[in-house]
């Protein structure tokens, strides 16, 4: 790909990327009060509600990617969404109290789901675009995009959640997706144009993507950085909101604290993401990124177990998550661009939903069987402690195999 071609393309997807979590980041703040006001008890229900549901959906999402051009697979996935958006706003003033909280805790899973598809699915495409040279100079750039929208999403929902309510912000998220939905089919058309890159469907069964991954060494170690990644995240979500929901009574309240800590959370990482992320993945590797997380989850961990307050918790998630946006994520999508197309998108699809999710609902009720046997939030995260050393281990396993296949690469 010539360099002007290639500037010009990161740019689209930077501001495809913008779109999509710009609009997700409008929603975000709303799903975790609705997680509160249903009782933070009943938290690993909507975790493994979540889970069920995308257990239903994977297969279905399969096989239309085995059947439809690389392509066109993900602005039909998003377009869907997009309809799925437009029927909870129809459904809202048409439904009693009971029914309503039905729908609440309807679009919360859905929520989550949403994320965990349709930022799988735009890195899919991302990885079939570049290569790994132009992934580790371009992934920064696009991702800044992505914590650009992830910036402006918060500060939306904050002007608008009081006056307009939490309805409405469905249709300001279904704007923002429909436009990411346009720009990702017109960069998935530069796949035609790229000498030798076929963009025929990918065929196969459904299933094939969960068979490529129990046979690859690479996907299983990813598959085992991403378990160890959501316990950590789930644990620290658990104890998120059990100390904001000790800490603050309003809901008004804790939705703004929840935005604040995505806006802070999300302006760190586009710091990082365009000052720091392509100099650190140049000079000390990928390892080095994939790494970074597990230190901040081990020191977040260690800090909340002598001191689990609202303070520490806010500078935590806003630590790890700026470090997770910026460096982590982008590492382990370039992990991506080794592998063949169909483990590219199907079973890279599994990793992000089934195992991600899976790994959410087992840990929730591990929390919840932990709390219930008498441990305070400071014991649980002590217990947390082991789980992130574990992890940072298999990062530096995954950084030495992309060292190695770089050397081969290189002829050396």
């Amino acid at each position: 790909m010539p360099p002007q071609q290639e500037r010009r393309r990161t740019m689209e997807a930077a501001l495809c990327f913008f779109m999509l979590l710009a609009g997700y980041y409008v929603l975000r703040p709303v799903r975790e009060e609705m997680g509160i006001e249903g009782g933070v008890d009943q938290l690993q229900w909507l975790y493994t509600g979540t889970f069920v549901v995308i257990l239903a959906v994977v297969p279905v999402l399969s096989w239309m990617i085995a059947r439809l051009r690389r392509r066109a697979a993900v602005p039909v996935v998003y377009g869907f969404f997009v309809l799925n958006l437009l029927v909870f706003y129809a459904l809202a003033p048409r439904l009693g109290p009971d029914a309503r909280v039905v729908l609440a805790r309807v679009i919360y899973v859905w929520v989550s789901v949403f994320n965990m598809f349709a930022i799988s699915l735009f890195w899919a495409l991302m990885t079939d675009l570049f290569s790994v040279a132009q992934s580790k100079r371009r992934f920064g750039l696009i991702a800044a995009g992505g914590s650009a929208g992830a910036v402006v999403g918060p500060l939306v929902t904050g002007s608008l959640a009081r006056s307009l309510g939490p309805m409405p912000l469905l249709l300001v998220a279904a704007g923002l997706l429909l436009a990411a939905t346009l720009g990702i089919a017109r960069l998935g058309q530069a796949m035609r144009l790229e000498a030798g890159r076929a963009d025929e469907a990918l065929g196969g069964r459904w299933w094939e993507g969960a068979l490529l991954l129990v046979r690859s060494p690479q996907l299983l170690g990813i598959a085992g950085y991403v378990v160890l990644h959501t316990t950590v995240s789930t644990f620290l979500y658990f104890e998120q909101a059990n100390i904001v929901a000790g800490a603050l009574h309003d809901p008004g309240e804790r939705t703004e604290l929840f935005a604040a800590i995505d806006l802070g959370s999300n302006l760190l990482a586009l710091g990082l993401q365009a000052l720091v992320t392509a100099g650190l993945a140049r000079r000390y590797g990928l390892g080095f990124l994939l790494w970074s997380l597990p230190a901040i989850g081990m020191a977040g961990f260690v800090a909340l177990a002598i001191a689990p307050v609202l303070v520490v918790l806010v500078a935590v998630q806003v630590l790890r998550r700026a470090i997770d946006f910026a460096l982590a994520k982008p590492a382990r999508e370039i992990l991506f661009t080794g592998v063949t197309p169909a483990e590219r998108y199907k079973s890279k699809l599994v990793i992000d939903t089934v195992v991600y999710r899976g790994g959410d609902v087992v840990s929730a009720w591990a929390f919840a069987g932990l709390t219930g046997l008498g441990l305070g939030l400071g014991a649980v995260a002590a217990v947390g402690v082991p789980v992130a050393v574990v992890w940072g281990a298999v990062a530096r396993f995954l950084g030495q195999r992309a060292t190695a296949a770089q050397r081969d690469a290189d002829g050396g």
